[in-house]
């Protein structure tokens, strides 16, 4: 049976705990096997050592629809905590905000996606931490969409931003634990880092492997289902094409009125797309891009999840939209995640050379060869910093 981080936490009762001001990084996904609340478990476990409530984006009820959408400062209804968002007035905790507590504890479902915010709000955290003398601690969870597969070019210098601070690639194949230890390790943050491993969990499992419930980290993010494909179908968030948010599925659909299903499965037939069938569809967003117009597009089913590549898949799609419908297919303009001037695909994407070659209609064989050595290196580091087998 898996355990994750915070049921051990409550469970082992380490002596570091005893007597120390605890704050915790979560939100309303933070739940237990019994869909009980980490602060509820804290306070039950540790009482009146929870001092202090942190919230990433969306916000702590995970009720903020989109990107440079913020929450505000509140007050915690269950126990009257002063909750900081971290995603509001700043992105980065002011040192004053850490002056009640010893330790952060952080229990957040990731994804397994560079571009997925929760874990550079924790790089900021650690960063603060070791500022201030605080020790954090990182209740750890499952990745979603497995720890032994990894995909994608490794995000280049220059386009770090919140959607990428560290050299990874888009499906990194580390769980949050693993992932903030290799980001302090990489950027060199000297922080009082300790992780409480999920028991029972091996690198090859799929969420629904777990046995866990699954509890929505993001308001897009509804389904196990959608995580299996979100490490591609977030390229569209860079585009003008419909992510399908608006819908009941989002990023398992994609599409927009001017595409052709014909047309594009002709395109990418040739490419060999393993693990997953691409189902023609019609859909109508209620807000966001197209909202109230018909969409033309697709349904991502995977069928074989340890087969299926995301980013690839995605990659040949957004291949076939740029060289079908030249006139019609547009990037997203800027600002993106606070980025105000820089192109939002290529802080998607990790690289602007990668964005332009896709555009010239270079082989995505080609380009995912090309970035194998970096890839392999990243494999090497990331090694080093494995708390769970195969």
């Amino acid at each position: 049976m898996i355990a994750i981080g915070i049921e051990e936490l409550c469970r082992l009762q380490p002596g570091w705990i005893k007597g120390k001001r605890l704050g915790l990084l979560s939100n309303q996904a933070s739940t237990d096997r019994n869909l009980t609340h980490s602060r509820d478990l804290l306070l039950a476990a540790f009482p009146g050592q929870l001092t202090s409530m942190f919230s990433p984006q969306h916000g702590f009820f995970s009720e903020k629809q989109d990107n440079m959408i913020e929450s505000g400062n509140s007050t915690d209804p269950t126990t009257g905590l002063h909750c900081y968002s971290l995603y509001g007035q700043t992105r980065r905790p002011y040192p004053e905000m850490f002056a009640d507590l010893d330790v952060l504890l952080v229990d957040l479902i990731d994804v397994g996606t560079r571009v997925y915010t929760f874990i550079w709000t924790v790089v900021y955290c650690m960063e603060v931490a070791a500022e201030t003398g605080v020790k954090v601690v990182i209740l750890d969870r499952p990745n979603p969409v497995g720890g032994h597969l990894v995909e994608g070019n490794v995000l280049e210098k220059e386009c770090r931003s919140f959607v990428g601070m560290c050299d990874i690639p888009m499906r990194h194949g580390l769980t949050m634990g693993e992932l903030a230890r290799f980001c302090a390790m990489e950027l060199g943050i000297d922080v009082d880092l300790e992780v409480i491993p999920v028991k029972g969990w091996r690198r090859d499992m799929f969420f629904a492997e777990t046995g866990f419930p699954w509890v929505f980290p993001s308001p897009n993010m509804p389904t196990a289902s959608t995580a299996l494909v979100y490490p591609g179908q977030v390229i569209w968030e860079g585009t003008t094409v419909s992510e399908a948010r608006g819908t009941t599925l989002p990023f398992e659909m994609f599409g927009a009125p001017y595409v052709r299903v014909e047309e594009v499965l002709h395109y990418v037939e040739q490419e060999g797309l393993p693990g997953c069938v691409l189902r023609p569809l019609m859909f109508e967003p209620t807000s966001g891009k197209w909202a109230g117009e018909p969409c033309s597009g697709f349904q991502i089913h995977v069928t074989d999840p340890h087969r299926f590549k995301p980013y690839k898949t995605s990659l040949v799609l957004l291949q076939a939209l740029l060289m079908l419908y030249p006139q019609n297919f547009a990037y997203k303009e800027p600002p993106y995640e606070y980025e105000f001037e820089r192109l939002p695909m290529d802080l998607i994407i990790g690289s602007k050379k990668i964005r332009q070659e896709l555009e010239q209609g270079v082989p995505i064989v080609e380009l995912e060869q090309a970035w194998q050595p970096q890839l392999a290196e990243y494999e090497k580091k990331r090694s080093s910093v494995f708390l769970y087998e195969a």
